[in-house]
């Protein structure tokens, strides 16, 4: 896997002793370094290369910050503003729907399905479709998933929609194994959302209120690796200075006058936040104490509770798993150890808890090269009889503070009916592949 910028720095510092390069990097930008680079920038971004001389001197200046200063102090200070705090959610939800099924009408879609290979994996295709339709009509025009935002401890609490790039990004990530045209279509619009919601020079945050961090940076990084701030690894010092002692990236992003909602945070190291940043960095020596840390969590240490933004072992496994994928060979060895990790977790039925915990179970298997180690069969079933008529799959806890707590508020959750569908599509297309092979 190409790291972001080191590519590009090795191309600036060749066209510092070859002639023929410098010029055509001053002359035509984009044509050489997309040449040079062996990559496609995404259009619509103009290029410009400055050429300093003995007498000339180029200072550029950054762009402005796409909130005004009133702005950036509102959020500064939002969170303690109730007012404000509405302003990062947007209509409340409804309620959350009942299970999909009862259980006669489970087994009797089981008995439809039946249990040839072929017929599994027509299934498989069918189910997929009927999910890709259902997320058609719940992205927004702009290309922006949506998540609820809800308390785990008390359902009473008012649940909200959110929209934060974080959301699509995580979603995003999952639809792309898909290749069916509509899926991406829809990994095309978001792609150009989350362009449109880049701060200078490629950090995102998840709400005003709250400083950037490297977990939405990460994540919206990798969906839009061909924008030239990305490709050109312009966030990528920043990134590598918020590390702590061990070499562990921290997941925000303070300045000094950020406000203290999350500052008692600032040295929390969370393992699914490393393995994010891991995955958009690549292999290189300054993430390798993260990576090894890394290891050493996922091989000998207790994963229950080890991560503060997400609910389970399984969450944190697929997470690393994505990681070793991209960075392959460089953490091949972990592979069986995160299959282990995984079976150990699977009930009688081949399940891994709910729907989504399967789904995400599978794709690490998947991830990991060990899917022959179940059978197939059985989770294609599970996820396929809990796809509702819409070609929906039922709204889950996919992420949230499971720590922090507000007084009797409680602790949040994010999941919606489209985050859950997006890691089922993302699943059957895996277990679809497998079948067929």
């Amino acid at each position: 896997m190409k790291k972001p910028s080191d590519q590009a720095d090795l191309l600036f510092l060749r066209a510092g002793d070859d002639d023929e390069l410098r010029k055509r990097l001053v002359a035509r930008p984009r044509e050489t370094i997309e040449q040079e680079l062996g990559v496609t920038m995404a259009a619509g971004h103009e290029i410009h290369v400055h050429e300093e001389t003995c007498s000339a001197t180029h200072i550029v200046l950054p762009p402005r910050n796409r909130y005004t200063r009133e702005e950036r102090e509102e959020a500064r200070t939002g969170a303690s503003s109730l007012e404000f705090l509405r302003k990062t959610m947007h209509d409340p939800a409804p309620p959350l729907r009942p299970p999909v099924l009862p259980g006669e009408r489970v087994r009797e879609r089981v008995r439809e399905i039946g249990d040839a290979t072929e017929a599994l994996a027509e299934a498989a295709g069918t189910g997929i479709r009927r999910g890709l339709d259902f997320l058609e009509t719940t992205i927004d025009g702009r290309g922006a998933w949506h998540c609820i935002r809800f308390n785990v401890a008390d359902p009473k609490v008012p649940r909200h929609f959110e929209r934060p790039p974080f959301i699509s990004a995580f979603c995003v990530l999952a639809l792309e194994s898909c290749r069916a045209a509509k899926a991406r279509s829809i990994c095309a619009a978001t792609r150009a959302y989350l362009a449109d919601t880049i701060e200078y020079p490629g950090y995102w945050r998840y709400y005003r209120h709250l400083p950037q961090d490297l977990d939405s940076t990460s994540l919206c990084s990798l969906v839009i690796g061909s924008h030239p701030w990305i490709l050109l690894g312009r966030n990528v010092p920043r990134i590598l200075a918020n590390r702590d002692g061990e070499g562990r990236f921290m997941t925000w992003m303070l300045e000094g006058d950020e406000p203290d909602v999350v500052s008692r945070f600032r040295i929390e190291a969370d393992p699914v936040v490393n393995a994010n940043v891991i995955a958009y960095l690549g292999d290189r020596p300054e993430t390798r104490d993260a990576q090894r840390w890394l290891e050493a969590l996922i091989a000998e240490g207790d994963l229950k509770d080890a991560s503060k933004w997400y609910p389970d072992e399984i969450a944190i496994c697929h997470a690393v798993a994505r990681t070793v994928k991209r960075l392959k060979p460089a953490l091949d060895r972990l592979r069986p150890v995160l299959a282990d990790r995984v079976l150990g977790l699977m009930d009688e039925q081949g399940g891994f808890g709910n729907v989504l915990q399967t789904a995400q179970a599978v794709t690490t298997l998947r991830d990991a090269g060990c899917l022959e180690r179940i059978d197939a069969k059985r989770p294609l079933r599970c996820i396929l009889t809990a796809q509702r008529e819409d070609g929906s799959w039922p709204e889950l806890l996919a992420f949230g503070d499971q720590t922090l707590k507000f007084g009797a508020v409680g602790q949040i959750g994010h999941g919606s009916e489209a985050v859950t569908t997006a890691f089922c599509i993302e699943a059957l297309e895996g277990l679809a592949a497998f079948l067929r092979a």
